[in-house]
């Protein structure tokens, strides 16, 4: 009687095994997101135009922040301290 092996076909060898995790999960998302995609109008409200706010905004200063210690001067030149 001959001996038949364990899905031999179906066996991912191991260094494929992380390839086909990622592809398999890819998949599945993408499978999710186009679902809920398709029933986005059913489920969600009705779209809704959404338009810039037209009043003006305040472009005042802010108010002075205290700064503790030195203040930062970049470094131009390198050579010099």
């Amino acid at each position: 009687m001959a001996r038949v092996g364990r899905s031999w076909p179906m066996r991912i060898r191991e260094e494929n095994r992380n390839v086909f995790l990622l592809t398999t999960v890819t998949l599945c998302c993408v499978v999710v997101a186009g679902t809920l995609a398709l029933f986005e109008p059913v489920l969600g409200q009705g779209a809704e135009k959404q338009v810039a706010d037209g009043r003006p905004t305040d472009a005042s200063p802010q108010e002075p922040v205290r700064v503790v210690g030195a203040r930062f001067v970049p470094n131009i030149n390198p050579r010099e301290r």
